[in-house]
């Protein structure tokens, strides 16, 4: 059963799962905003045609199953077109095709795939894993012809793979994350060597600084997920406005004027290892303090910046999802000469970055269980943290001079994914 809204993205489901044919019960949209009573006169409308529906013999079983069976193993060999024409025509028939986000791409010839193949240690039709929400089969290959399109150099292109690597983990929960009315998109961090031999910038402007290792392989992930995960804003994709990170958003953690030791080193890996940690999130929210000179007063503007109704992480904090704080060095500075450590500055912001029952009751994401073992709901002055635990707060240091940070929720089913990486050429 589904609303109106979303007709295409069952039918689409449906099809992968080959039961093209599968009965659907389709119900007026919105239901969110209704009151309890009038979502109770849809669902007994409905019970007659889903008792239909569930009885009903469209398809011999066998036919279903072997159906099913075809679907699922879909080709992992890339398709092959021939395109008559210059760069302008290539461009147009990939926007066609539906293969493009939107901005001209590199069209993704025999050469240049090839080239960007070279610049990792895996065959090209080795199959990393199916990508939801349409189970499309990722090769090597494949991933390198969206690289190309997203206009990587062959040397960005281990980044790509790790980064497809890591969406493809169960804790990042891909089909779940890129078709979400919430609008999440995959932020990629960068830590250790290669961010400064590639150049991935960690500092002024990393966020969206025209700077071309971040947009490109940001952008690179995202042409995987369109591609071949298949979320697509005509069918799987239905964010209710996103925002620009789905088309790309990747930076490096800006390790040289961090005061503590990198996130990656942190997080128990070796110092010349090279990482990728990948979360959905729902936006960058900004964060400016230019008149507190203690650390404790920037982390005080912080998380006062956190605590506010409609943010759909204090609902779903329960599911372990991150949160990304990415402080600028000067308030990094200002924060460790106070003598706050990560580990302190994650303990500040989960102690204090709370809201009280009374607040968040009702609104938002609110459901009764939604805090359910973790705070006491029949009391209303009871608070409520924005993560389960200090450590779901990813702490890292990005950006140049100013005196500007910023936090960035995760979508409620996503708990980030982390991978090594290792297919250096």
């Amino acid at each position: 059963m589904v609303t109106e809204a979303f007709q295409g993205a069952a039918a689409a489901r449906a099809a992968v799962l080959g039961l093209p044919e599968h009965p659907r019960v389709i119900v007026e949209h919105p239901l969110a905003s209704r009151t309890p009573s009038e979502v109770e006169k849809v669902a007994v409308a409905a019970v007659a045609r889903i008792a239909a529906g569930l009885s009903r013999e469209t398809a011999p079983r066998a036919d279903r199953s072997a159906r099913a069976a075809s679907s699922s193993t879909t080709s992992a060999r890339a398709q092959r077109r021939d395109i008559a024409g210059d760069f302008v025509v290539a461009n147009g028939v990939l926007e066609e095709l539906g293969w493009t986000d939107g901005l001209p791409v590199i069209p993704p010839t025999e050469a240049l795939v090839g080239a960007m193949l070279s610049g990792a240690t895996r065959a090209p039709e080795e199959v990393l894993g199916r990508m939801e929400p349409l189970q499309g089969t990722v090769t090597v290959e494949k991933v390198a012809a969206n690289a190309v399109m997203a206009g990587c150099r062959p040397e960005y292109f281990p980044v790509v793979l790790a980064s497809v690597r890591a969406v493809l983990q169960p804790a990042f929960n891909v089909g779940s994350t890129a078709c979400t009315t919430g609008g999440s998109a995959p932020l990629i961090i960068v830590n250790g060597p290669i961010a400064q031999r590639l150049g991935i910038s960690g500092g002024t402007a990393c966020f969206g600084g025209n700077i071309k290792a971040n947009a490109t392989i940001g952008r690179a992930l995202r042409l995987v997920m369109r591609n071949i995960g298949g979320a697509k804003p005509d069918g799987m994709e239905k964010s209710t406005q996103a925002w620009p990170g789905k088309i790309a958003c990747c930076f490096a953690e800006n390790e040289a004027r961090s005061p503590w030791e990198p996130f990656h080193v942190e997080r128990g890996y070796a110092a010349d290892t090279s990482i990728v940690t990948v979360v959905a999130t729902r936006g960058i929210y900004s964060v400016t303090e230019g008149v507190q000179t203690s650390g404790q007063g920037v982390l005080e503007t912080l998380v006062a910046s956190m605590r506010y109704v409609g943010s759909p992480i204090y609902h779903q904090m329960h599911n372990g999802i991150p949160l990304i704080v990415a402080l600028c060095p000067e308030h990094a500075e200002e924060i460790a000469r106070a003598g706050f450590d990560r580990r302190a500055v994650r303990e500040f912001i989960y102690a204090h970055a709370r809201m009280p029952v009374r607040v968040l009751r009702d609104r938002g994401y609110y459901a009764p269980d939604a805090w359910k073992g973790l705070v006491d709901e029949s009391d209303p002055d009871a608070m409520v943290p924005i993560v389960k635990s200090p450590d779901r707060i990813i702490l890292v240091v990005a950006g140049g001079d100013g005196r500007h940070s910023s936090w960035m929720p995760a979508w409620g089913v996503c708990q980030g994914a982390t991978e090594i990486i290792r297919d250096v050429g």
